[in-house]
């Protein structure tokens, strides 16, 4: 189902949401819907340290050191990227703007560049319960080798522990743990809050329900963006 009509310009879109509350499926649909580029932090990071970019070259040197990429640095890859032609209909940021410090840079830079889009960047956070979070990531189990995933909560395999299709011992990634978890959560609030509050406080920001089937969620986050740029639903 295409909820997204083709006059309809998106303009930025920022998704947030905690780890597990499905930014990257919701992403992908709409990039096919509205035909607009994803971008990634960590995909533009990659791709700068493979060209051999002053700035790429640059973070591969922190990197290597132990030392996070500073926000100058992410903050000129992001220039860059948005100075290609295939967001001036709009884009999705995917893991950008992680801080305040970032989300005042990107607004002073779509302000006085235009070059982008002239609407403004707006963001749309997905919320799913805590508990429902930690059943999402902590009960994931992938077989390892026809790497199908399960759930042990909401999509168990036929015998505990065992692949329906190949009969191979389930695994549980490192990172589905609790305590990986609780970490993640904790860094995700301390990053993320003030980025919702200056979106919220600008009045550029809605949230919807992500325990709703992955169709309701997308229906739900086209609802909130035709809201922010001012449409009502047909």
């Amino acid at each position: 189902m295409t909820l997204a009509s083709s006059d309809f310009v998106p303009g930025p879109l920022l998704l947030l949401g905690a780890p597990g509350v499905g930014k990257g499926t919701q992403a992908q649909i709409l990039v096919a819907e509205y035909g607009i580029p994803q971008i990634s932090t960590g995909e533009i990071l990659r791709r700068n340290i493979a060209e051999g970019t002053e700035l790429g070259l640059k973070a591969k040197d922190l990197m290597a050191a132990g030392q996070f990429v500073d926000d100058d640095t992410v903050n000129g890859m992001v220039r860059s990227r948005l100075a290609e032609p295939d967001v001036l209909r709009g884009y999705i940021l995917d893991g950008y703007p992680r801080t305040l410090a970032q989300a005042n840079w990107l607004d002073a830079h779509l302000a006085a560049a235009h070059a982008t889009s002239e609407l403004p960047l707006v963001a749309v956070s997905i919320q799913v319960d805590e508990t429902d979070l930690l059943h999402r990531i902590t009960g994931r189990r992938i077989c390892p080798t026809c790497k199908c995933s399960y759930n042990i909560y909401s999509q168990p395999p036929l015998v505990p522990g065992i692949c329906d299709h190949d009969g191979a011992a389930l695994i549980q990634r490192p990172d589905d743990t609790e305590e990986a978890f609780e970490q993640r959560m904790k860094e995700y609030a301390a990053k993320t809050v003030h980025v919702i509050d200056h979106y919220r406080g600008h009045g550029r920001f809605e949230e919807v329900d992500g325990s709703q089937p992955i169709e309701a969620v997308t229906a739900a986050i086209h609802t909130a963006l035709k809201k922010l740029r001012g449409q009502k639903e047909e």
